[in-house]
């Protein structure tokens, strides 16, 4: 008896563990530090890609994808609540 109990919660503590993964897995996702840095880096290669190629103001112009893509960030997750529940309304 005293095995089983140990044996639950030895699985009981790797749910645990898992869970907080998952949890701070789904916190990255949103997170502004991983939000910052993609629009950092998207920021740089788009300048360094258009400067390449020649155009002019390239500089103003790498604004183009950094702003589309923060605004995806923003705009996502109210698309995402609206779909979710069309979702599980249609579950039901």
């Amino acid at each position: 008896m005293e095995e089983k109990i140990q044996q639950l919660e030895n699985e009981i503590r790797i749910i645990k563990e898992r869970n907080d993964r998952v949890e701070a897995d789904k916190a990255w996702e949103t997170s502004s530090v991983r939000i910052g840095t993609i629009v950092i880096i998207t920021y740089i290669v788009a300048s360094v890609v258009l400067y390449t190629i020649g155009v002019k103001n390239y500089l103003l112009s790498a604004l183009v994808p950094v702003v589309g893509f923060y605004l995806s960030t923003q705009s996502l997750p109210a698309i995402k609540r609206w779909w979710m529940k069309k979702y599980l309304l249609k579950k039901q």
